[in-house]
């Protein structure tokens, strides 16, 4: 039976979505919000970055309008991390973790659909990054958090590795997914340390900042 390129990128999409539709309901739990509130941000959360790289590619009417299930799922996962939130030791750690999940697995998919669109590798990297970085961002303005994006640890760099790390996979024909996988996990891995070393870029401001 042929292996199904296909099935894996929906599946890692899905993930992505769901993964990030329960970050956003996290925060909007800290928030004390409802149901509906955790649905919304979930929502909003889990397919903001697909919206804005579908528009940007000319991809119309975006992923989730041609395929509600995208919205089912952020839904159902909105709905049952309002039941499970409550138990969490700690809704914070629980965010920060899911979203680096879900960064990674946006990083990569989003790269892989801006090449299938035919775009060239550096837009297609460009994709990558903002369908993982977007999602993100709906969720801290909606929920008034501070940006996940400014944290001083690595966010925005492991993203662009594990999408540029897609592409140079994805040149030398490995069999099956290969290129997504290897991407996701070196995503996910640079943005682990990041979290547990607080690994951060060299910053001139910062330095200006602390002197």
């Amino acid at each position: 039976m042929p292996f199904d390129i296909t099935a894996v990128i929906s599946i890692m999409g899905l993930s992505a979505v769901a993964v990030f539709a329960v970050s956003g309901a996290l925060d909007a739990a800290r928030q004390k919000m409802d149901i509906l509130g955790l649905m919304l941000i979930g929502t909003a959360t889990g397919l903001g970055g697909g919206t804005l790289r579908d528009v940007l590619l000319g991809k119309l009417p975006v992923f989730w309008i041609q395929e509600p299930v995208w919205i089912i799922i952020c839904l159902v996962a909105s709905a049952v991390t309002y039941f499970i939130a409550p138990k969490l030791a700690s809704r914070t750690r629980a965010l920060i973790w899911m979203d680096a999940v879900g960064i990674a697995l946006f990083a990569v998919v989003g790269t892989e659909i801006g090449l299938k669109f035919g775009t060239s590798p550096l837009i297609a990297v460009c994709m990558g990054v903002m369908t993982g970085s977007f999602g993100g961002i709906a969720r801290d303005l909606l929920c008034g958090s501070n940006l996940t994006l400014m944290n001083e640890e690595l966010y925005i760099t492991p993203m662009l590795v594990g999408s540029v790390t897609y592409l140079i996979l994805n040149t030398l024909s490995l069999p099956y997914s290969y290129d997504l996988i290897g991407g996701f996990i070196v995503a996910f891995s640079l943005r682990a340390l990041a979290i547990q070393f607080n690994i951060k870029l060299p910053n001139m401001y910062r330095k200006h900042q602390d002197s």
